[in-house]
Order: structure tokens, then sequence, then C-alpha cells
């Protein structure tokens, strides 16, 4: 399927700053994630609020957010308490990402014009840097955007905000992965073949790789919480 070319994108288009509720969001679960705020743990918005030097208003937007991932539990007009997803919760939510995330690499392989292609490469080159610099939490961000621009190559605009909206439930899980020892090389073994693939619009084997890819990603976070 033949596609218009277009520019690449540049960096401000591709790393949009984080709103201060998206901010605290990633804050406290890696809290959770990581265990320094315990299941069962209430999430005062006022003290929250305090500690953060913020108002109550992106405090409550970032519990909001954060129920979404089932790492909080919301209860009405009571503090919000510290959840954790069960393991049949968790399997399911890696399994329907692989596959979502699967379907935009196929598509991707297809439908992605040379700009988009060049802009992966670029993305991808930059993790690689990262990985020498040992920086999990760039990294980590800068992944986000090389799986973002994935789905944007799928050009299927309903496939990519439901994959997006996916994407930020099980991203706790997936940033915490990080952590584990020599995961960010691993990573970028695995985004190797997926572009492999999809520079050479290989549709199968895009959706193998990154099937493949998101299968271990699950492992990974096991690992790491198992570890804990």
């Amino acid at each position: 399927m033949s596609m218009p070319l277009s520019a690449a994108p540049s960096r401000a288009d591709t790393e949009p700053r984080k709103t201060r509720a998206e901010e605290l969001r990633l804050q406290l679960a890696d809290e959770i994630v990581n265990g320094t705020l315990a299941p069962g743990t209430p999430l005062d918005e006022i003290t929250i609020a305090r500690r953060f030097g913020v108002s109550r208003t992106p405090v409550r937007e970032a519990i909001r957010l954060l129920s979404a991932s089932g790492l909080v539990e919301v209860r009405p007009h009571r503090a919000a308490l510290v959840a954790q997803p069960s393991d049949e919760q968790l399997a399911g939510m890696f399994e329907t990402m692989a596959e979502l995330e699967a379907l935009c690499a196929g598509f991707a392989a297809e439908r992605m014009t040379i700009g988009e292609r060049r802009a992966l490469e670029d993305i991808h080159e930059r993790l690689r840097v990262l990985i020498q610099a040992g920086d999990p939490q760039r990294y980590h961000e800068l992944n986000e955007i090389f799986h973002t621009t994935i789905y944007n190559g799928s050009h299927n605009s309903f496939l990519m905000e439901t994959t997006t909206m996916t994407r930020a439930r099980v991203q706790p899980f997936r940033r915490a992965q990080f952590r584990n020892l020599g995961r960010l090389a691993q990573s970028h073994v695995e985004h190797d073949r997926v572009v492999e693939a999809i520079l050479r619009g290989e549709r199968v084997n895009a959706k193998k790789a990154m099937r493949a890819h998101i299968t271990l990603v699950r492992d990974a976070y096991s690992d790491y919480s198992e570890s804990r």
C-alpha cells in the first residue's frame, strides 16, 4: 500500500511536555510498584499536595490516572487506597497489549511513510546512546516515543487510540522492568528486530517481533517484581 511522503517529525513534535498530574502519576506509580507505598496505604490528597508543593487538582487527576492502571482503589468520599492488580489482571493486560502493539507494527510495516521510517530509525539510535549512558528514566521516556511512532505509523486512528489507552494502564509495570540489570540493552535488541521488519515492509515479521517484545517486557516485570 503506497503512502504519501512526509517529513520526519521534530523532537518538539514527538516529545510533548508532561503535565504536573502526569509527573505526579509517574512518581506515585514508581513508589507503589517498588513497594515504598504498600497496598492498603491511603493516598490523602492534602498530604500529597503538601509533599509536592502543588494544589489538590493535579493530585486528584494523578490518582484518577493511577486507578486506571489498577494501582489505586478510589473510594467515594474517602481517601483512595494503594491497590495491586492480581496476577490474572496483569497477565490479561499484557496479553492485550501484545496483540494491539503487534497490529500496530504490522500495519506500520505496510503504511509508514519514508519520513516516518526515518524518524523511527532516529529514535532507535538515540535509545542506543542512552544504553551507554545507563539512564533508565530517559530511556523509558524515549521508549514511549518509539512505540508511539509505531502506533502513528499504523495510520489507523482507532487502533492508535485504543493502544495508547491500554498502554497507559500497563505503563507503570513497563517502566519498572527497566530496573532489571541489562534490561536496557536487551530491550534495544528486541527493538532491532521490530525496526528491521518495519523498514523491510514485512508485516508478518513485524507483528511477530513486536508480540515477542511485549511478552519479554511482561517477563522482565515479573522478574523485577519477584526480586523485590
